[in-house]
């Protein structure tokens, strides 16, 4: 496997598409995830869904601050929080790793590799925007679900496939998710 890939799914509204995102992610990709406790709880609020395993996701609890991909030592490619919470996003832009979640986002940093936060808030308050502007000068992409009309989507997955495939972008993985824009 060349890639390997960090998918976090914080307790922000909107879990499903963290869990799309998942499930969408080609398999010859090595994934792990972490998916928060108000994660779960949120995909059975909003979907009355109950949290399942994909075979070829290595799952990982975010209380294990132990776990493989807390050390810079552990070599992986990208990480994402799909979505974040504005709690983890505020946890990441002061330092705080006091879950797996936060712990790897601040691992990541200090190894400089690709990071993609999609906060789920809207709006945004100052507080909010001052947390994602201080992180995207540090380099992190702050990729909010924010849609694109140009790609035609005519159904919500639609629309969902155009957002997984701009986090793709940015992470380098290849896919043919939405249609891209050729100009006129």
């Amino acid at each position: 496997m060349d890639l390997k890939i960090v998918v976090g799914i914080s307790g922000a509204s909107g879990t499903q598409i963290g869990f799309k995102l998942l499930s969408l992610i080609p398999k010859d990709i090595e994934v792990f995830a972490i998916v928060s406790k108000a994660a779960k709880k949120a995909l059975k609020l909003e979907e009355n869904k109950q949290f399942k395993q994909l075979e070829n996701v290595t799952y990982l609890s975010d209380n294990n601050l132990a776990a493989c991909i807390s050390s810079g030592s552990f070599k992986t490619d990208g990480y994402i929080i799909v979505p974040c919470s504005m709690n983890s996003l505020a946890k990441c832009t002061v330092g705080i790793s006091d879950t797996l979640i936060t712990r790897v986002f601040s691992v990541m940093l200090k190894e400089q590799r690709k990071i993609v936060i999609a906060p789920r808030e809207m709006p945004f308050n100052s507080i909010q925007l001052e947390n994602m502007a201080k992180l995207s000068k540090l380099g992190v992409a702050v990729a909010p679900p924010v849609l694109g009309y140009y790609s035609e989507q005519k159904s919500l997955e639609e629309m969902e496939k155009f957002l997984i495939g701009k986090w793709f972008d940015l992470l380098n993985i290849e896919h043919n998710l939405y249609k891209r824009w050729q100009g006129k």
